[in-house]
């Protein structure tokens, strides 16, 4: 990942604090969009000063089609693109609020279109690109109560395959990891710490997209690649 432009969606998240370290210490040039001042704020307790420094962090709404565009844009070249924003939600679907449904699309895929729209076109020009997202293992195992979520991330999974079928011969890919339950800190907090043993390390799930994002992944175009720890 050395010298590769690297536009990381979600890197101060609970799966950011695996991935980001990660790609500093393998010499990329990180830009991470953010919402929340204290992620940034929590994700510099786990970077050295000197690896903080060398991150570009912009205040920005995914879902801003225009700020996307722009955000991109004055990136120059996008080598890479990993998009690990999403979030879980549940609810039996006879119950579920439909604004609620909309807020699952708009956080797990719509997103996931606007960065890849952009970025894309961007590798297009230059002839060179990894695009990896995170769908979940609810897209090909859906559970009750996780309508939405499931949903959302299935079509993350064909976004992303589409876009492999769409790039073949250009220097381009694009793939998919399927997590089941990371071990994040929301994600204990919200379900307890007894199995947390069991679950997807963050920093495992970033080995793999890591590799994904790589040069040496060349010949992975369109894989759902599951991570399920051991659950």
């Amino acid at each position: 990942m050395k010298g590769k432009t690297v536009l990381l969606t979600g890197g101060t998240g609970g799966l950011g604090l695996g991935v980001t370290p990660k790609l500093v210490a393998q010499g990329a040039s990180l830009t991470i969009p953010y919402r929340n001042t204290a992620d940034v704020d929590r994700l510099k307790q786990h970077l050295s000063a000197e690896d903080f420094s060398k991150i570009q962090f912009v205040l920005l709404d995914l879902l801003d089609e225009a700020a996307v565009r722009q955000l991109i844009e004055d990136m120059g070249r996008v080598d890479v693109l990993i998009h690990l924003v999403g979030g879980f939600s549940m609810g039996a679907t006879h119950e579920y609020d439909y604004e609620d449904w909309r807020q699952d699309l708009d956080l797990n895929l719509n997103t996931t279109f606007l960065a890849c729209k952009y970025s894309l076109a961007k590798m297009r020009q230059q002839g060179y690109g990894r695009i990896v997202t995170v769908g979940s293992r609810g897209a090909v195992e859906p559970g009750p109560q996780l309508a939405a979520y499931c949903a959302a991330k299935a079509a993350v999974v064909a976004l992303t395959q589409s876009i492999a079928a769409e790039t073949r011969h250009t220097g381009i890919t694009a793939n998919c990891v399927l997590p089941s339950v990371i071990d994040t800190p929301s994600n204990r907090q919200a379900m307890g710490e007894e199995e947390a043993g069991t679950w997807v390390k963050p920093s495992s799930l970033a080995d793999v997209i890591c590799f994904l994002a790589s040069e040496a992944a060349q010949d992975i175009r369109g894989a759902a690649i599951p991570v399920y720890g051991d659950i």
